[in-house]
C-alpha cells in the first residue's frame, strides 16, 4: 500500500525542525522511518506533514558526557550497538541490541525515533527505564528533560508534545553493579512477546537496589515494583528469586493476540524475571 498524501519539509537545523513543528500542528518528524512509514502505508497513522531531519548536521553523535553517554537523535541503531563507549558505560543497551530488529533495519532506524514511536513491544524503552536514562526535548520555547520512567505514557504515546522534538538521549554512568536483558519472540528480530530488563546493586551480599522493567505485556514499558521490593534487602537466593518471579507475574496484566495469550505472557514474565535477576546478580560478582 501507499501512504496517504502528505506535505514534505526538509529541515536543515534543529531550530528549523522545531519551528516547522510549531508552524505545522499536523506534522511528524521523519528520522529513520522504519516504523512511521510502515504505519502510514497501513493507514494506521495519517500525518499531513513530514519533517525530514536526516540532513540536520551533528545530530548523530555518541559522546562521553561526564561518566555517562549522550546520544544524538539521529544516531542509527547499528552505530549505538557497536559503540565501545556505550558498551563500557551502558552494557545493558548493548546486550539488548542482540534482540532488536535486523541488521538492515538497524542501519537506517534511529534510537531516538524508536523511543518516540513508543511501541509497547519495543525493547529500548525497557532499557531506558532500567538504567534511568533522560530524554531531552526541544521546542521553539527551549529544552526540557524528561526521565525515561515518565516519558512512556501509553501505546504509541509519550510525554513529548506535538511541537517538541527529541534531540538527545542521556545515559547515566554505570550506577548498577549488575545488569541483564532477556526476551521471548517468535523469531529473532520479531516484535517481542515479553521483555525483561534488570539492573541490580549489591552491598555485602544483599540487594541494595533493583529495577525490573517489562515490555510487551502492557500498553508501555514499566517497572515491576513488587518484583523489585521482593529483592531489596536480602541475598539474591532461590527464595527471593521465586518471590520476585511470582511478584513480577502478578504485577502485569498482559493481552492476548495471535502470537501468545495472556497466560503465556504472564508465565514468560516470571521466567524472564528469574533469568535476568540471576544473571544480573552473577555480574555483581
Amino acid at each position: 500500500m501507499k501512504p496517504p498524501r502528505f506535505r514534505y519539509l526538509r529541515a536543515g537545523s534543529v531550530d528549523g525542525a522545531v519551528q516547522a513543528l510549531a508552524d505545522n500542528p499536523d506534522a511528524r518528524i521523519l528520522a529513520g522511518g522504519q516504523s512511521l512509514i510502515a504505519m502510514m502505508n497501513l493507514r494506521l497513522v495519517r500525518p499531513a506533514c513530514l519533517i525530514d531531519i536526516n540532513r540536520v548536521p551533528d545530530l548523530g553523535y555518541i559522546r562521553e558526557e561526564g561518566d555517562g553517554v549522550a546520544i544524538g537523535a539521529l544516531a542509527r541503531h547499528n552505530e549505538v550497538k557497536h559503540s565501545e563507549l556505550v558498551r563500557a558505560r551502558c552494557p545493558l543497551l548493548t546486550e539488548a541490541y542482540e534482540s532488536i530488529a535486523h541488521h538492515t533495519v538497524r542501519n537506517r532506524g534511529t534510537l531516538g525515533g524508536n523511543l518516540c514511536h513508543a511501541d509497547p513491544s519495543s525493547e529500548t524503552p525497557a532499557v531506558m527505564i532500567a538504567v534511568g536514562a533522560t530524554l531531552v526535548l526541544q521546542s521553539v520555547g527551549g529544552t526540557r528533560a524528561v526521565g525515561a520512567e515518565d516519558f512512556f505514557l501509553g501505546t504509541y504515546e509519550t510525554a513529548a508534545r506535538q511541537d517538541e522534538m527529541l534531540v538527545e538521549i542521556r545515559l547515566p554512568g554505570r550506577g548498577a553493579d549488575g545488569w541483564a536483558f532477556a526476551e521471548i519472540s517468535n523469531r529473532h528480530g520479531d516484535f517481542a512477546i515479553a521483555v525483561i530488563a534488570t539492573t541490580l546493586s549489591l552491598e555485602n551480599g544483599r540487594c541494595a537496589a533493583a529495577r525490573v522493567v517489562a515490555s510487551g505485556v502492557g500498553e508501555h514499558a514499566a517497572r515491576l515494583v513488587p518484583a523489585e521490593q521482593a529483592l531489596v534487602g536480602g541475598p539474591v537466593d532461590e527464595t527471593r528469586l521465586d518471590a520476585a518471579a511470582a511478584a513480577a507475574a502478578g504485577a502485569v496484566d498482559p493481552h492476548s493476540d495471535s502470537h501468545a495469550d495472556a497466560a503465556y505472557r504472564r508465565d514468560a514474565v516470571a521466567a524472564l524475571t528469574r533469568r535476568t535477576v540471576r544473571r544480573a546478580a552473577e555480574r555483581c560478582g
